[in-house]
This record gives structure tokens, C-alpha cells and sequence, in this order.
């Protein structure tokens, strides 16, 4: 499944609308916000049809998944956009990890807990805001709005250290980029270590490099740890690959259509991350050139003046240099 898809959920006293494009998206809140009534008008509408009162409007099929079969139920279902409850345990176990990354579906889940197993972009992530927009009629209207976004937390100060979420050809470019003016940087090892690391550090000025399409279970600790300690910033592409890709050194006017709306492209069964897509895009662009990309060792031509510079000038409100 692939494609962005416009949802409105709506009975004569409350209206939804998202769009989500994403095989994952997740809504967050605290009790009271209107995320489990959400939940309710689509069983409601389900289960009543018609009689409900419930309207639901969306290319495709939306619906809720629940109880102890929920592993039998699911792969039988295909193409469909599933609404999930924090009330059901299994959102949160390894076996529904596997299940949703063999899922041609795409799913919403609704949680107010990170979910380490499941590989969730920091841009997907949700709140639900009110308006008064239909006072009048008597009926709430309620929108989603971001939680985190990748602009909001980059910086543009050039940092003492900077941590790179991995250990492989993104963080051989950044250790490269900093020895070269002064700044030490360090491979975190994972995403789930990259705020340990940076709150060790005493250095005035912290960057976190991380790979926004994969990181949105750490996003919450990551957020308090830049709330009460202002010094670290996080800089959140899609990854490195997409940095590389969108910095125009490969050439292909079709790789800019793709970067410019690219759910429209990676299918989502195939590709249970957005980071994925773009290292097979970027492997299958440069095979057999000077610039042939491998994620598990840096080509050192991506390291040239040149080269270098244009993916460094991607980068907005970020200086290393």
C-alpha cells in the first residue's frame, strides 16, 4: 500500500479529519482529547452501518482491530487503514511488530507510550487540537496537528559535538565533515542510546544527528532531554541517504519527483521504513559509478569538495563547517 489518504470520521457532534501517508502514524494525548471517541465512531460504524450516524469518508477502507485474534484477523485483511487502541496490550509487542512490517495496511495507533518495536517517523506523530469551528452546529471539530517536526528542533550554531545515531557510512561522512574544523563526533550506536550519550556530555553545544524517518519512538525523551537542557539540538533528515539524494549529486530529474512526494512511491509492505526506501533508491541510482553507495562503508568520493559541500548545503539551519 502506498499513498497519502484524506480520513474525515464524523456523526452530527463531532468531526475528525487527518491525512496520513504512512504505513504508521501515530496520535498522542492525554485522557480527555478525543482520541478514544475516535476509536468508538469507527466501531460504531462498523458494527451499525448507516443506523450509526457515523460517516466515514476515505479512498480506503478504515477500520478498528482488537482482541485476543487480532493475529489471526490481520492477515486477512489488505489495504486497509487500521485503527488501534492503546487498550490493546499487543500494540506493543514484538509479534505485532513482525505482523504490521508483513502488512500491506497501514496503521494508526493511538498511544500515549513509545513504541520501541515499530519504526515510526518523528514527522508522524500526533496530537488532536479542537476548534470551534462548528460551535454553532453543536458539533466539535478536531484536527491533528504535530507534535514533533524536524524543523522545529534543528539548530543552527555550530556545535561542539556532534552524535550520529549510527555507525555506518552517515557517521563516517559526519566524523570526516567535523575533524576537519575541531568538532568531535560520536556514533551513538542505536537511536535508543543517543540520549544517554548526549546527556554526558558537558560541552556547551550538543548536535544530535539522527534518522528522522525511523526515530519517532525516542522523539519523547529526546524532546524533554532539549527542554531542560537547551544546549542539545537534534537535526532529524529522513536519513542519510535522503541527504545524499536530495543534494542533487546523482543525477535523475526522477529522483526529485520521488523526494518531492514520496509516498506516492514507496510501497509500503516492501519498505517498513521510509530509510529503507531511500538506501535501495540511492544503491540502485549509483551502481556502477564513481559514486556507488554501500550503508556499511563510506565511498570516499562522497568525502570530495564538491560532493561534500552539496550535502552539506541540504542541511538548513545546521553549520559544521
Amino acid at each position: 500500500m502506498k499513498g497519502k489518504y484524506r480520513i474525515v470520521v464524523q456523526n452530527n457532534k463531532l468531526r475528525y479529519e487527518l491525512d496520513i501517508r504512512r504505513n504508521i502514524t501515530i496520535i498522542r494525548g492525554d485522557s480527555a482529547t478525543g482520541k478514544t471517541k475516535l476509536i468508538q465512531l469507527l466501531e460504531q460504524a462498523a458494527s451499525l452501518g448507516e443506523g450509526s450516524g457515523v460517516e466515514v469518508f476515505c479512498e480506503r477502507p478504515c477500520r478498528t482491530l482488537g482482541g485476543n485474534d487480532w493475529d489471526l484477523i490481520l492477515p486477512n485483511i489488505h489495504g486497509q487503514i487500521i485503527f488501534l487502541d492503546e487498550e490493546n496490550r499487543f500494540v506493543k509487542s514484538q509479534e505485532f511488530a513482525d505482523a504490521a512490517k508483513n502488512s500491506d495496511n497501514y496503521f494508526v495507533i493511538i498511544t500515549r507510550e513509545d513504541l520501541p518495536n515499530l519504526p515510526y517517523s518523528a514527522d508522524e506523530i500526533y496530537g488532536i487540537h479542537t476548534s470551534g469551528k462548528y460551535h454553532d452546529l453543536k458539533r466539535t471539530y478536531n484536527e491533528l496537528y504535530h507534535i514533533y517536526s524536524s524543523n522545529e528542533v534543528s539548530g543552527n550554531e555550530k556545535p561542539e559535538i556532534v552524535v550520529v545515531e549510527d555507525s555506518n557510512s552517515g557517521y563516517e561522512f559526519f566524523q570526516a565533515v567535523c575533524g576537519e574544523c575541531g568538532i568531535t563526533c560520536i556514533s551513538a550506536g542505536g537511536k535508543s542510546n543517543l540520549k544517554a550519550i548526549a546527556e554526558k556530555q558537558s560541552k556547551d553545544s550538543v548536535l544530535l544527528i539522527a534518522d528522522g524517518a525511523a526515530i519517532g519512538s525516542e522523539m519523547n525523551e529526546l524532546y524533554q532531554l532539549m527542554y531542560y537542557k537547551p544546549t542539545v539540538k537534534c537535526y532529524l533528515p529522513e536519513s542519510f541517504e535522503w541527504l545524499i539524494l536530495k543534494s542533487g549529486i546523482i543525477d535523475g530529474r526522477s529522483i526529485q519527483d520521488i523526494l518531492h512526494h514520496p509516498e506516492d512511491f514507496i510501497e509500503s509492505q516492501k519498505y517498513f521504513s521510509w530509510e529503507r526506501f531511500f538506501t535501495a533508491l540511492l544503491v540502485q541510482y549509483t551502481q556502477g559509478l564513481f559514486l556507488k553507495y554501500s550503508k556499511k562503508r563510506l565511498n570516499e568520493a562522497y568525502l570530495h569538495g564538491k560532493i561534500k559541500s552539496a550535502i552539506l548545503s541540504v542541511m538548513e539551519g545546521v553549520n559544521l563547517v
